[in-house]
């Protein structure tokens, strides 16, 4: 049995599983989550112009990432507004997906297929609920390009900026011995904390989505890429 100061080389471990955000990192969805979301603070009397439309959106574009429900929660301050409001919020954004309005981001596909091909496990995972996140795979024909899908639900309700989704990936997969073999990126701030808290050794922020490098550098990024493509080739080189 390890003592709580194990100090295992694991440095000859491969980093065999990978846990990517959706929505700016391996899916381009064009501003759809402010779309979405205008639809539903207007839903409830907050109309687009206004000083509190304003303010809202500000909050919603500084915590991309999180479960919108809980963004909702703390806009709105009430539990029944707040889940009229997710409601409504999924229910756009739904219509915009079905609407054609995403798309894979360049190479993302081709960088998944490449890690699975190295023997690494790929999870997705989003800060949406699960009938959102399944819209949008059927969307892009990426049903079963993934083992494992994840949004908040799947792992107690604590989305982002919580650890618990790169945690239940480890858990469920079992495809390292060591958390410290994971990697995890995404495209913003919520991304890297959620990455560093879980106990990630690579925690890659992307310039694909929400936030710049300065964001994602301060929030912990080990590593800023250009985009999703460029992982396969970073993790091969940790590696070497």
């Amino acid at each position: 049995m390890t003592s709580p100061t194990d100090n295992t080389d694991i440095s000859r471990d491969p980093y065999n599983l990978v846990v990517l955000d959706m929505a700016g990192t391996t899916v381009a969805d064009g501003g759809l989550v402010e779309q979405a979301f205008s639809a539903a603070a207007q839903r409830l009397g907050v109309g687009p112009g206004s000083d509190e439309h304003a303010r809202q959106l500000a909050y919603v574009r500084a915590t991309m990432g999180e479960s919108k429900i809980s963004v909702f929660r703390h806009l709105f301050d009430d539990e029944e507004r707040a889940q009229d409001a997710n409601t409504v919020f999924e229910e756009a954004y739904g219509e915009l997906v079905d609407g054609g309005r995403i798309a894979p981001l360049p190479g993302a596909r081709a960088a998944v297929e490449r890690l699975a091909a190295e023997g690494r496990t790929v999870v997705l995972t989003t800060g949406f609920a699960r009938a959102t996140q399944d819209a949008i795979l059927a969307a892009l024909g990426w049903q079963d390009l993934v083992p494992l899908t994840l949004c908040p639900a799947d792992a107690g309700g604590r989305g982002r900026p919580f650890p618990d989704m790169v945690l239940a990936a480890f858990l469920r997969t079992g495809a390292v011995a060591d958390v410290r073999r994971t990697v995890v990126a995404g495209d913003t701030s919520y991304d890297m904390l959620s990455g560093v808290r879980s106990g990630a050794g690579i925690v890659a922020g992307v310039l694909t989505g929400a936030h710049d490098k300065e964001q994602l550098a301060r929030h912990g990024a080990t590593q800023v890429l250009g985009s999703v493509a460029e992982l396969p080739d970073l993790i091969a080189r940790a590696e070497a």
